[in-house]
């Protein structure tokens, strides 16, 4: 199966993407947040479930902020989430764990943390896009994306870390997976909003 094949078509309602798209350009603009923010108090050497706080205030201002769009977001996640409770046993069981696996490994294995997190997200977004095509019929090629980009980028972390000047600078490198999924989730959430417009 060729990797075009799999973007060639876009089977969602034209307002499913659009939410979809909001979705995943909030979920960045968190994530850069939340990532500013992070830093900034790390300089204060301030406890963890402070870190925790921040994150969740990110996450709760930006989608605060665009609370009135956000209600149709909700609609059409719950619309997936009802076709997905449709999928044979076996699909939910690779789902969860594409999604969970690496995340679950961080704690066994912290020195990969950058490459597991877009591990993470890059297999649960791609093998979400492949069991909802094949078993919903909706192809959220936004969530194509965001799963490709982040696969594609942990060789980019690995050449990263693993050089000689930057690998000096530890912050950097923890922060680059961050940097990485913000990027995918705003080139999967313009893609989508800019899709919807052109259909």
């Amino acid at each position: 199966m060729e990797w075009s094949s799999l973007l060639r078509r876009n089977s969602q309602p034209a307002e499913t993407r659009r939410s979809f798209g909001i979705l995943f350009i909030a979920v960045s603009i968190a994530i850069i947040l939340g990532t500013v923010f992070s830093e900034l108090v790390t300089r204060y050497n301030v406890p963890v479930y402070d870190h925790v706080i921040i994150w969740l205030v990110s996450f709760g201002l930006t989608f605060g902020t665009i609370y009135r769009k956000f209600r149709r977001v909700i609609i059409s996640v719950r619309l997936r989430m009802k076709n997905s409770l449709k999928w044979p046993i076996t699909a939910k069981i690779v789902n969860g764990v594409c999604w969970a696996a690496p995340f679950a490994s961080i704690a066994a294995f912290p020195s990969l943390y950058q490459y597991l997190v877009l591990t993470g997200i890059g297999l649960g977004n791609f093998s979400t896009f492949l069991l909802m095509k094949k078993y919903s019929g909706f192809e959220s090629r936004e969530q194509a994306i965001v799963g490709l980009l982040c696969i594609a980028f942990i060789p980019v972390t690995v050449g990263v870390s693993s050089t000689t000047l930057l690998a000096l600078n530890h912050n950097f490198v923890t922060l680059l997976p961050r940097i990485f999924i913000a990027l995918s989730y705003a080139v999967g959430g313009i893609y989508a909003i800019r899709a919807r417009e052109s259909s």
